[in-house]
This record gives C-alpha cells, structure tokens and sequence, in this order.
C-alpha cells in the first residue's frame, strides 16, 4: 500500500500526497528524520538495570569461570543510564505500584513448587525486594544482580531481613558477572514502556543463555504488546486548542510549535477504555524462553482496524500484558499464539480476553490495558499533529516498524505509516 520511504518522507499509495507526522507535502516533499530534542525519559520511570554500565566490583565474590565470548562494551550512555537510575525514587515508585509488585508476588507464591529448594537468579534486582519473595518462597539460593550502586542498599536490606544466606547480591551486569552454577529460575521485571523500551530484555536473554537449567522457569513467561487507534479530545484541546483564546488574546500562531512541543514524541499517559477506537492489534508477542536478541532488534507489523463509532482520530496507544506461567495448548503465527488473537489480522477480540483472565487457576497476568487498573508505566500514545475524522466502519490500515536505536540500543526508532480516508501518512519518532 506505502511506496518505500526516505527519512519520513513517504510516497503515498492514493490520497495525492503523503503526510509526514501530519504535515502534507505534495508529490513527497522533504521531511525531518527522527526527533532529536529532549531526553523522553522522566523523572519517574527510570530502572537500575544490570545491562547498563558501571562498576564490576561485587557484593559478593566467587571464583571466575572459564572465559567467554566477552561481553558487549560499556559505553557512556549506558554509565549515564546506569548512574540515572540510582536515585531510591525510582524503585520507590516501583514498589508502590501495587498492580505490578502485588502480581509479581502472587505469581512468585503462585510457582513456589517450582522456586522451592530451587536456585533463583534475579535480573535487575533494584532494592531486593523481588529476591525477597523468592526466598519467602523457599528458594535455596537467589543470585540477586545489579549494576547499580542501588545493590549495595539491596544488601543492607537482605541483611536487615536475616536472609544473607539465601540471597547472594551480585553487583554488576549479569554480562559480566559470575555464577559458577546452573539455575531453577529467572525473575525478572525489565518491561519498559512499550514493553521494548529500554532494552532491558536483552539482559534477561544473556541471563537465560548463560544459566538457565533446560525446561527453567522464566517469570515472566511470555509478554505481549498491542496497539489501537485511540480518540483525545479533551488532551488535544489543552494542548493545543489553548492557544487560540488565552485571556482573551489570540495566540494562535503558537498552534504549531504547540503541536511540535506536545505530540513530537510518544506521551506516557493514562488513558480509559472508551477512548478507544477498535480492538486492539498484537505488535509483538515475546515467549521469554525462545526469543533471541537478534529478533528484538527490529520488530514489525502491518495492521488494518476497522472503527467503532464515528470520532476524531488523535494516534496510536501501546500498551503490554505478561503472563507468568505456562502457555494454553493453541497453535499459533509468527507473532502471536491464538490465545491472544481470535480474529483476522492478529486482533484481540472480547472473548480471547476474558478467556485469558477469566480462570484465576491460569497463568497470572499483569496488564497495563486501558480497561485494568493503571500501572506506573500507563499507556503510551503517538500522537499525530492533526487529528483525523473517521467515521464508524472506517478502515485504519498501515504498518509499524520499532527498531533500536543506532544511536544508543535503549532508544526506541518508531516508524508509522498509516492511511484512512483516502489519505496516506508517516509518523517517525524516537523514544529516549
């Protein structure tokens, strides 16, 4: 349908020209490459995680094991990663969401036959507290792993807890430390927003290659990310729609820098069920036991949605499940087992999600869904700069490429194309 691109210049198929992040241009006119303003990371959501960079000195020593292929080069985005999040607000945060540290526990007490007497190894340990219920739960031994100086807390803390001899805290990237013995186990909460952004996955992959015992248990299992055409009038209106009346004083002609300001790059925000415009897509469907790094590199779709109702159509949402346990008996595509999608073009429809949930026996889920209880990584929205009026029954279709960054693996590159009424568009932006 999309003539191959340039930058985020699109040939367009039909529609007499192709939008690039909103903005028409005749016969596929000149356009900006990918965003290079502010940092998209806030304050709120950072992680300490052991891909990133920083000292190898550890908690606890053990002896070396043989030399391995060596491990990827700390650079000085990564040590700006790693030393951002050190800051206790952060994992204060974390645990204070109680839909994502609740269900980690459940699930962890949910598998106990599996963790009891078994050896553990906690990927991007944070304060230990992850550790901790693993060693509630029986386990033998838990290699808790950081990068962060946050490990050194994480120890006083295990200390404090009288659990020094179950829980061994390994301070350093799980690239570059030791564990001289196979594992039970992995746990680990490296989603990001988007689920990919971050890239913290590729960790939990090494961790895996390197230790995992054949037929381990991986918490979480599997992860699933998924899009949908969502509708924002009230958010467009405050953003944008200000400016035309501001006391009184028409400051219309800020409109476009507004519009740049706001909807450059992706917004995390909450959002609700009703803003959304279809049933969702399945993006990516990750079983944590097969992916490679290799196939997180670059990630790809092509989508077709069908509206609902009739609405101004604002951009995408992304949002994610994980589910801790072992997967239902189904085939399944390239993408997505067919637990997740019962309809055409890989949709979720009403009845695949309550049959998901609706068994508490089943693996657990941890959701960040418009519809469940909101998380701290909410949803994220691409915004396009002008909405588009749709009506019911109207087609949505395009496709959807995320990718690393060349410039830094934990940058997310998003390419979207998409047509609607005739019209073709593309929407470039980097997640930071």
């Amino acid at each position: 349908m999309f003539q191959p691109t340039s930058g985020s210049n699109g040939g367009g198929g039909g529609g007499g020209g192709t939008y690039s992040n909103g903005v028409h241009h005749e016969g596929g006119g000149s356009g900006g490459g990918g965003v290079t303003g502010r940092r998209f990371r806030r304050g709120g959501r950072g992680k300490s995680r052991d891909h990133a960079g920083g000292t190898n000195s550890r908690v606890y020593q053990q002896p070396q094991q043989e030399a391995e292929s060596p491990p990827p080069p700390c650079t000085d985005f990564d040590v700006a990663y790693f030393h951002s999040y050190a800051h206790l607000g952060i994992h204060e945060e974390m645990i204070k969401d109680r839909v994502r540290t609740e269900t980690y526990r459940n699930a962890i007490l949910h598998h106990q036959d599996r963790i009891a007497g078994k050896v553990v190894v906690d990927v991007g340990c944070g304060t230990g507290i992850l550790s901790i219920f693993c060693a509630q739960a029986g386990a033998k031994r838990v290699y808790a792993v950081d990068a962060s100086d946050i490990a050194v807390q994480a120890n006083e803390v295990i200390k404090a807890n009288n659990l020094s001899e179950t829980i061994i805290v390994l301070h350093g990237r799980v690239e570059d430390v030791e564990i001289d013995e196979k594992v039970d186990v992995i746990v680990s909460e490296w989603m990001g927003y988007m689920l990919l952004y971050e890239s913290m996955l590729g960790s939990v992959i090494t961790a895996r290659d390197r230790w995992l015992k054949p037929g381990g248990l991986m918490l979480p299992s599997f992860a699933t990310l998924y899009m949908a055409p969502v509708s924002r009038p009230d958010r467009y209106s405050e953003s944008i729609d200000f400016w035309r009346n501001v006391y009184g004083i028409d400051m219309s002609s800020m409109m476009p820098l507004a519009k740049q300001c706001a909807f450059e790059e992706p917004s995390v925000e909450t959002i609700s069920g009703e803003n959304v415009l279809t049933w969702p897509h399945v993006v990516k469907h990750v079983d944590c036991s097969t992916v490679t790094i290799h196939e997180l590199e670059s990630v790809s779709t092509k989508f077709k949605f069908e509206s609902m109702m009739r609405a101004p159509f604002h951009g995408f949402a992304f949002w994610f499940d994980v589910e801790f346990g072992v997967p239902p008996v189904h085939s399944s595509n390239n993408n997505a087992a067919s637990a997740y999608v019962d309809a055409p073009n890989n949709h979720v429809t009403e009845t695949s999600q309550r049959r998901k949930r609706s068994n508490p026996n089943e693996a657990l889920v941890l959701s960040t869904a418009p519809e469940d209880p909101p998380t701290h990584w909410q949803q994220t929205i691409i915004y396009f700069y002008d909405p588009i009026e749709v009506e019911q029954d109207q087609v949505i279709e395009g496709s959807l490429v995320l990718s690393q960054s060349k410039e830094h693996a934990r940058f997310m590159n998003i390419h979207l194309e998409y047509a609607s009424g005739g019209r073709c568009f593309v929407k470039e932006s980097v997640m930071r």
